[in-house]
């Protein structure tokens, strides 16, 4: 899984550059990819992209890549990109599907070293559960980078659902996780899906 963050500068020149990233389709172990605006930070875009080994991607970053990324040249700036594998399905037989998809959560956990083994047993007997169990919620992945870092990545069928769950459940949730013991941070935020940039 592959979080890349970026501030637009031009947005009907991102938006067109992004629209070519189409041709992903044709790359061999390619699964999926979609992203959008943010919602807290005006600009900021966030798009994850799903492979099926660290070798397809690769092969792909190696190759045609740079090809691609060129076509959006000068219409964004703060280019962020990080690699996560996956850990677990928030729900079971995730697939990278945004077509259904209004709103995106990702949360980047850093996690206290010591603590890893807790925090991993906690999502998934914790927050998998709880999260999977909540209407309007369609899929997710929980996925861990370098360093101790952890993201957890949901898509949900609208903004309204998925407000229901944070009011009704995170305070609750972490309590019981011992979230606050687990983690040194957590920076998250929440994306507009564009779905004309699905592929």
């Amino acid at each position: 899984m592959k979080w890349i963050r970026c501030g637009v500068l031009d947005q009907a020149g991102f938006d067109r550059g992004q629209r070519r990233w189409a041709a992903l389709r044709q790359q061999p172990g390619f699964h999926g990819q979609g992203g959008g605006f943010s919602r807290s930070q005006p600009g900021v875009v966030h798009l994850f992209a799903f492979w099926d080994a660290r070798a397809s991607y690769d092969a792909f970053m190696a190759g045609p890549h740079d090809a691609l990324a060129a076509t959006q040249a000068g219409t964004f700036e703060m280019l962020a990109a990080r690699d996560f594998t996956t850990r677990l399905d928030v729900k079971v037989g995730f697939e990278p599907r945004f077509s259904d998809v209004d709103l995106l959560r990702v949360a980047l956990c850093k996690v206290r070293p010591e603590r890893v083994d807790h925090f991993v047993q906690m999502q998934e007997r914790v927050w998998n559960p709880a999260m999977a169990g909540s209407p309007g919620m369609l899929r997710g992945v929980f996925a861990q980078g370098v360093d101790d870092d952890f993201l957890v990545f949901s898509a949900w069928d609208t903004a309204t659902e998925r407000g229901k769950y944070r009011e009704s459940a995170v305070a609750r949730l972490s309590d019981r996780a011992g979230l606050d013991g687990d983690v040194l941070s957590v920076a998250g935020d929440v994306v507009d899906v564009v779905q004309a940039w699905t592929v």
